[in-house]
């Protein structure tokens, strides 16, 4: 097969580079067998296009749908820039798609939407009945003037008909309605359907579009996506179980004719387990007892006895674990507390079991669902009738449900059950909730790559393979991978000896004078902006603060709840400057740093997360999963972490002309220091040709050493600073 009648017709550019045609190659044979890929690849790579060029010729090829996903908002941008690009010189019809929730013109919940589409359906249907009705009769009519005395008789009838219909309808217009939806059924949508496919248009668009003909884009849309070539959408719609079944009922399409293509697929692990994972608060329970006590059904004294024993039990688990003084200490975020026993099941449902008495948790709890669907039944009806404004939610099915869950599911390996209290920030009160939490992702992903065709895993920091592979799931995958494909010549990558910043370290004022000074050093010698990454905001902070009392150049700091975008913008428009942030933050990944909006970027000490228990329930379960003691650690929190880094490091050198510095500020990073740090350094943990460009190098040197490097290409435009 020729390249233009195959794949390389959906290839939207003069030429691919090397790696990439090979990449596209590879995947393209991967996904003909129906074989999953993990696919990792450095800056440069053209890992959309290597992915979705092969997956487009294969659904082409086999009548299949290609669905594109991301987390990143970034990245969303950046597959419509190149579906519109492929467009360009092959036709595709593609759809991105977001949720509900960002396209309602109206800005009603899921229910209340669902509701108000039955509503308004059953409306238009009550409407065109009665219109087929009018036009009946009024031939029936005619033709019984003309003699025909049948005609006669069935007008008669069609009249009673028609007089029941207009009853209806007197009692459909009471009901709650959608106008928007309420003109997708009544008016002619064929110039929106072929606005839509003209070209690639994003959710923003679709809307705007929707709004001035008044239409509900989102139901359209949801009209239209059958059968279509590519949908570019978000983690969401293929990681959520329910969500998925109905996204691939929409699409037209069983799960085997999908290809899925996840991208920066390193943050899978924590989706998935994010989606898997049950709440419920205690406000929930107190709202379903409110609701029982409302309700004259017999079940309501059987469903009321099992929840309020797990609600008091709720309530005493956090209440008695408080320790002096730090009931007074919880604030307005939530806060974990341990209930898991070693030896027996957690403290919540042994307080349960003990305050429980009737004729059985079971009974009690079938009683209690039973009454929850018929409420929740009950509440739509109103609903859709117009005696609620708003469509409400039983909270008795939800707390029943989630009991039922905790009882059942609870002690499953994977699963660990927690109780987390927060501070109501208008009455100040306590509240707390309970949660199972999924500690395996493969759990949620396992059964999803089950399902569809092939999936195409690709990010720039997926190795090592067979942890992705373990952790997501997957049975035999191909694995790529492609490093920088940019001259290496135009780029340094030291891992600078300071000291380990070791929490236990970090308030030391020699560590912090010493790592102080190889930050200043490399600021002062970048000629341009500097990114600098720290282990947590905290650290952030305490060295922009310490680095401005040093520097005359603008020191900008990323802190949590100040607009990224608007302080990323200050921090490129500037010529000279330092952009102090997380690695935990939303700078650290699917942000670029192009050309000269940083020139060299810092990472300071290794960016561990807290360790709390939560951690541990995930290094335990891998443990036991992969059988090994040493797993836990090294899936859930050391490889993880360096993931991280890697990240963080490629914010910059993002085309072949960029000429930049990447610094890693720890002694645990350096080659050298491997057999003094033991266990604590995570050299090794790098890919084997990441390792290779690691330049060991002493904090003193390394001023000199970016001096040479960037004087070399001519990059200072003022001339070399002075060592």
């Amino acid at each position: 097969m020729s390249e233009t009648s195959g794949y390389m017709r959906f290839f939207p550019y003069e030429q691919p580079y090397e790696n990439q045609r090979e990449a596209m190659g590879r995947i393209h044979n991967a996904l003909s067998r129906g074989q999953d890929v993990l696919f990792e690849g450095a800056c440069g790579t053209g890992k959309t296009l290597s992915s979705l060029v092969p997956a487009l010729e294969v659904a082409r090829e086999e009548d299949k749908t290609v669905v594109i996903t991301t987390d990143v908002h970034q990245q969303m941008r950046q597959f419509v820039a190149e579906a519109r690009a492929i467009t360009r010189e092959e036709q595709i019809r593609t759809v991105v798609f977001k949720g509900k929730g960002s396209m309602c013109h109206i800005d009603v919940g899921y229910e209340e939407c669902q509701t108000l589409r039955d509503n308004t359906r059953e409306l238009v249907d009550a409407e065109q009945e009665k219109t087929q009705l009018e036009r009946r009769q009024r031939e029936l009519l005619a033709e019984s003037q003309d003699g025909d005395g049948s005609a006669a008789d069935a007008r008669s009838a069609v009249m009673d008909e028609l007089e029941s219909t207009e009853e209806r309808l007197e009692d459909l217009e009471e009901q709650n309605v959608c106008d928007y939806y309420r003109n997708n059924l009544t008016e002619n949508t064929d110039d929106f359907f072929a606005w839509l496919f003209e070209d690639v248009r994003t959710p923003d668009e679709i809307y705007e579009y929707a709004e001035r003909q008044e239409f509900c884009g989102y139901e359209l849309l949801k009209e239209g996506i059958e059968g279509v070539d590519l949908v570019v959408c978000n983690y969401h719609h293929l990681l959520d179980s329910t969500i998925r079944e109905q996204f691939f009922r929409w699409l037209g399409r069983d799960p085997e004719d999908v290809i899925a293509v996840f991208d920066e697929a390193h943050n899978v692990e924590d989706a998935a387990r994010e989606h898997a994972t049950r709440t419920c608060s205690e406000r929930t329970f107190e709202s379903a007892l409110d609701e029982l006590e409302e309700s004259d059904d017999p079940r309501s004294e059987d469903a009321a006895n099992v929840l309020s024993a797990f609600h008091r039990a709720l309530a005493e688990t956090y209440e008695d674990s408080f320790g002096f003084g730090q009931r007074e200490r919880i604030g307005e975020n939530w806060s974990d507390i341990a209930i898991v026993n070693e030896d027996r099941r957690d403290d919540l449902t042994l307080e349960f079991l003990q305050r429980y008495s009737g004729q059985g948790i079971d009974d009690d709890l079938e009683a209690a669902m039973q009454l929850g669907q018929r409420l929740d039944e009950e509440y739509e009806e109103a609903y859709r009738e117009g005696e609620t404004a708003t469509r409400t939610e039983c909270q008795t099915l939800q707390a029943a449900g989630f009991v039922s869950a905790w009882m059942n599911e609870g002690a499953k390996e994977g699963l660990y059950p927690v109780v987390s209290v927060t501070r109501d920030a208008g009455t100040d009160e306590i509240y707390g909730r309970a949660e199972l939490y999924t500690c395996l992702p493969r759990q949620v992903t396992g059964r999803l790559f089950e399902e569809v065709s092939a999936t195409v895993l690709m990010s720039a920091t997926l190795q090592p393979f067979e942890v992705t592979e373990n952790v997501l799931g997957l049975e035999d995958p191909i694995a790529l991978a492609y490093g920088l494909q940019f001259p290496e010549k135009n780029r340094r990558t030291y891992a600078v000896e300071t000291p380990p910043l070791f929490s236990s370290d970090r308030e030391d004022p020699a560590v912090q004078e010493e790592v102080t000074d190889a930050i200043y050093d490399a600021v002062r010698m970048t000629p341009g902006n500097t990114l600098a990454f720290f282990p947590n905001y905290g650290e952030a902070t305490r060295y922009a603060d310490r680095l401005e009392s040093r520097t005359d150049r603008a020191v900008y700091v990323d802190e949590p709840g100040v607009a990224v975008e608007e302080r990323r913008q200050e921090f490129v428009g500037d010529d000279d400057a330092v952009l102090c942030t997380s690695l935990w933050g939303t700078l650290a990944e699917g942000v670029s740093f192009d050309g000269e909006d940083a020139r060299t970027v810092l990472v300071v000490g290794v960016p561990y997360p807290h360790l709390d228990d939560r951690s541990e329930a995930v290094q335990d379960a891998y443990d036991v999963a992969f059988d090994g003691t040493e797993t836990g650690w090294r899936y859930a929190v050391e490889i993880p972490t360096v993931r991280k880094t890697r990240q963080a490091l490629g914010r910059v050198i993002r085309s072949p002309d960029d000429v930049g510095v990447r610094a890693l500020l720890d002694r645990r990073y350096s080659s050298r220091a491997k057999s003094d740090l033991g266990k604590y350094s995570v050299n090794g943990t790098f890919p084997h040709e990441e390792r290779e460009e690691l330049i060991d190098i002493e904090p003193t040197k390394l001023k000199f050493a970016m001096l040479n490097f960037y004087g070399d290409r001519d990059a200072y435009d003022d001339g070399p600073p002075a060592p």
